[in-house]
């Protein structure tokens, strides 16, 4: 029979036979704190299997209540109290724990068991009738919000007003008799709402929480969490009962948080908060700003030292940052869990170079580490020094970066900000896990109270977005949906900056500058460079883009697309000219105006990569995307006729109108583009081909070592490639022979229509190397348009699960995937030594990295900002492979 529920001692986190999948990682930790001798109070842990169960078959387990029976009568014994029993009753927690962290994305009650009767056994149990009221009050509330499902704001209203009559800041300051009255109106709430008492049977408050845990897996937020962090929906939760034990004892009582290492910048120093005579939820919901860790050192020295020493030994033990929650009970510690801390993307550099130093862990597993997409965050941009701005308010630097948008005070405004393309700053007194949406997708959060630990610290940090918390010199008003600071009235729709590295609030946009790799940064790449097998290229259109690129360790350009060097001011018109030109000398006219400006665009792109590769494709698009659009030509003519004015405008409109209807096609993407223009008008790709190899002669006779490679676009048939390489030899020959001086070349080309994979057995006859233009072989491949697809209906699909991922942004390897494949294979077994590549989007996303890895491909080519994220996913592809 299958066992379902297992006490704290039963399981095990770590090595072989680690039960997390099973245990979730709260469960599996606190097993193995108690096998390891820290002080943890006693309970047990109900499996991940019964969450699947349930959300498969709509039901429990039937051994489940027999199972669940047993352990609490253990827990009675272990602690030697009663579940229900009025002289010495029993309080637990009941929490969540998936296999991967989702804090507080799931539900948790606390004080579990308190009615009136078991209430006066734990006044008697702890003389303290305040701490008794106070959690009673705790868990009534507590209880109705997560299981009973009664808005948690009706509550707290009656709480602020109590405070509020009685001029209180904070609950601990409330009376006994106070609180007293408190649980009396919070009950009546109770009966008003649900038409029925508050439930007062212990066993069926555990047997109600424990499925509002379980069913707390299928939440909104808990659902987004999942979404944006791509963690399984099918993983489950697993449930934990824990004895309770008492911060909110009076002065020699306390509870907090903690990392063994500071999660935002990696110091190697105990960091975290605490607040005296108060419960976990009110360090991390931030209702009071707690104080930080050192200073428990002079509140509480023996507790801090004893606390300290635990740190360190579960630091060790697990040989990575822990974040760690704790009791003090009358002078007595508990810790109630232990997990792998969350850090930000600095933090995780700084953290895994610094183990390695410390001899902790390897250098592979300082790789492992750190998850590609983090390193992104790096890259972000800073507050410029120079910049002359004061800041209106300060508050904790909770999370690093610069977040700039225009304020709004709800999860739901931040999400309707993004979906209209405005970038939106979320402003809250204090984020719940029901912001999660919101948090998302808005450029930073600012909170008016809360810590460090608060959730908007830790969730911001998980995300890698700028948070400023624990603001206290700002004022929010959520209703009116405004803030105040230094005097100033900032409403919805202004623009703010925070900058999470200082705590710093601006009002308005702030300069900012380029980030610099760290000395850590640049350690930790280097040790990817040593791991990897895949090459890294960028890219990059102009040579501001291949220098930065090559600062961050680009190998080459990938592509270079050359469509972008003729939308500039000075070349457009020309452009223009060329393709309104009707017999070819007025064409040539036009182009030989274009080839100086071009030369100019590779003498550049390739002097900033001298020694590299450079890949440099030749004209893609449609013509008509350099001409203005038909119905603003139309408007145009119309608006001049009406009000009959300027007859040679006129004359120029009807041409260009009737040029542009010419050229307009009914699907341009699979139109008249790629190869097919240097097919029709072969003197286009003869401009180009002149201007890359009269750049490439200039540079070798300065001495330097040019290296281009001419990609043909979009072909289908081999017959096309052999047209256009035709044209690109001779062009190189009659240069060579002109300039007495001869380049090493490379012709190949994009593939990015099926039948180039399905035939590229016969391409590689001819061609010197593939790269996988993936964005367009994706189109093809799945028939659809990007632009229509991502914005009608892909999201749909993403979101009943129709497809895993948006195939544009993570790459599709069943279908796209498996054309690659094929095409690699047939093009090397026509020429072995074929070089291949990717340069779509792809290129810098990690997952679709490490398949380029095991597809056998040679280089991948991404933005530049993406080539460290691509380096470090190249060498995770060696080290999990």
């Amino acid at each position: 029979m299958t066992k379902y529920v297992y006490s704290f001692g039963e399981g095990k986190a770590e090595g072989s036979s680690g039960m997390r999948p099973l245990l979730g990682g709260k469960g599996a930790d606190l097993a193995e704190m108690t096998n390891i001798g820290i002080n943890v109070p006693s309970g047990f842990t109900i499996s991940t299997e019964v969450c699947t169960y349930y959300w498969e078959k709509g039901r429990y387990p039937k051994s489940l209540e027999e199972e669940r029976e047993k352990a609490v009568s253990k827990l009675e014994r272990a602690m030697g109290k009663g579940f229900s029993d009025r002289e010495n009753p029993l309080l637990v927690s009941v929490r969540s724990g998936a296999a991967i962290s989702m804090p507080g994305m799931m539900d948790t009650v606390l004080n579990l068991g308190l009615n009136d009767k078991t209430l006066l056994g734990l006044i008697k149990q702890t003389g303290n009738e305040r701490m008794a009221y106070d959690a009673y009050r705790r868990f009534i509330q507590m209880f109705s919000d997560v299981v009973l499902e009664i808005d948690s704001e009706k509550f707290e209203e009656i709480l602020s007003e109590k405070k509020k009559r009685l001029g209180l800041k904070y609950d601990n300051e409330l009376s006994v008799d106070d609180l007293k009255d408190i649980v009396r109106k919070f009950k009546e709430i109770v009966r008003k709402e649900k038409e029925e008492s508050f439930p007062d049977d212990p066993k069926k408050q555990l047997e109600m929480s424990i499925d509002a845990v379980f069913k707390s897996w299928g939440n909104k937020r808990a659902i987004e969490y999942r979404r944006l962090n791509k963690i399984p929906d099918d993983l489950g939760t697993a449930v934990n009962v824990q004895a309770m034990v008492f911060g909110n004892m009076g002065k020699n009582s306390g509870t907090g948080v903690a990392f063994t290492r500071n999660p935002s910048t990696g110091e190697n120093k105990l960091y975290g908060e605490y607040l005296i005579d108060a419960q976990g939820e009110d360090v991390v919901a931030g209702i009071r700003t707690p104080s930080p860790i050192a200073k428990l050192a002079e509140e509480m020295p023996k507790s801090y030292a004893q606390f300290s020493e635990i740190t360190q030994i579960l630091e060790k033990h697990y040989l990575d940052v822990q974040d760690i929650e704790f009791t003090i009970e009358n002078s007595i510690l508990y810790i109630l869990q232990t997990r792998r801390g969350k850090r930000t993307a600095q933090a995780a550099v700084k953290i895994a170079v610094d183990m390695v130093k410390e001899k902790l862990i390897t250098k592979e597993e300082a790789l492992k580490r750190i998850e590609p997409n983090q390193i992104d965050r790096l890259l972000h941009p800073q507050i410029d020094p120079k910049a002359k701005v004061k800041a209106i308010a300060q508050g904790l630097a909770a999370s690093p970066g610069v977040g700039c948008g225009e304020v709004v005070f709800c999860a739901d405004d931040a999400v309707t900000a993004s979906k209209e393309g405005r970038k939106s700053l979320l402003i809250r007194r204090e984020t719940s896990p029901d912001d999660i949406h919101g948090m998302a997708v808005a450029e930073g959060i600012l909170t008016s109270r809360g810590g460090m630990t608060s959730h908007a610290a830790v969730v911001a940090r998980g995300m890698g977005k700028p948070c400023v918390a624990g603001c206290e010199a700002i004022e929010v008003s959520e209703k009116k949906k405004e803030f105040i600071a230094s005097g100033k009235k900032i409403q919805e729709g202004d623009v703010v900056t925070i900058d999470g590295g200082s705590g710093n609030v601006y009002l308005g946009k702030v300069a900012v500058v380029e980030p610099k790799i760290t000395d850590e940064f640049a350690l930790i790449l280097k040790w990817a460079d040593t791991k990897r097998r895949l090459g890294v290229r960028a890219n990059a259109d102009d040579p501001e883009s291949a220098k930065k690129a090559r600062e961050f360790g680009a190998e080459g350009i990938g592509l270079c697309r050359t469509e972008h060097m003729f939308f500039g001011k000075d070349r457009l018109p020309i452009m223009k000219e060329m393709i309104m030109a009707d017999d070819l000398p007025e064409r040539k006219k036009a182009l030989n105006k274009l080839l100086p400006m071009q030369r100019e665009d590779f003498i550049g792109m390739l002097r900033a990569m001298d020694g590299l590769p450079v890949t440099i494709r030749f004209l893609d698009p449609p013509l008509h995307e350099f001409l203005p659009s038909h119905e603003e030509l139309n408007i145009e003519l119309a608006t001049l006729k009406l009000q009959d004015k300027n007859p040679k405008r006129q004359k120029e409109l009807d041409e260009l109108i009737n040029k542009v209807a010419s050229l307009r096609e009914v699907n341009p993407m699979l139109g008249h583009r790629g190869c097919r223009l240097g097919i029709i008008y072969p003197e286009i790709s003869e401009m180009q081909a002149q201007a890359v190899f009269e750049a490439s002669c200039i540079l070798k006779k300065e001495g330097l070592n040019p290296i281009p490679e001419v990609m043909i676009p979009l072909v289908s048939d081999v017959k096309e490639f052999i047209n256009q390489k035709k044209i690109v030899d001779e062009k190189a020959s009659e240069v060579f022979e002109k300039e007495c001086v001869k380049v090493a070349y490379k012709v190949g080309t994009m593939i990015e229509v099926p039948r180039a994979a399905l035939t590229a057995g016969k391409i590689a006859e001819y061609a010197e190397f593939f790269s996988f233009g993936t964005n367009d072989l994706t189109q093809t491949t799945f028939g659809f348009s990007r632009d229509d697809a991502e914005g009608k209906f892909l999201h749909k699909y993403v979101e009943d699960k129709i497809l895993k991922e948006n195939p544009f942004e993570v790459l599709d390897q069943e279908g796209v995937g498996e054309l690659i494949k094929m095409a690699v294979k047939q093009g090397r077994i026509t020429k072995p030594d074929l070089k291949v590549g990717i340069c779509g989007e792809h290129g810098g996303e990690p997952s679709s990295v490490i398949f380029c890895d095991g597809a056998d491909l040679n280089y991948v080519s991404c933005s530049p900002y993406r080539v460290p994220v691509a380096r470090l996913a190249a060498a995770h592809a060696r080290i999990k492979g």
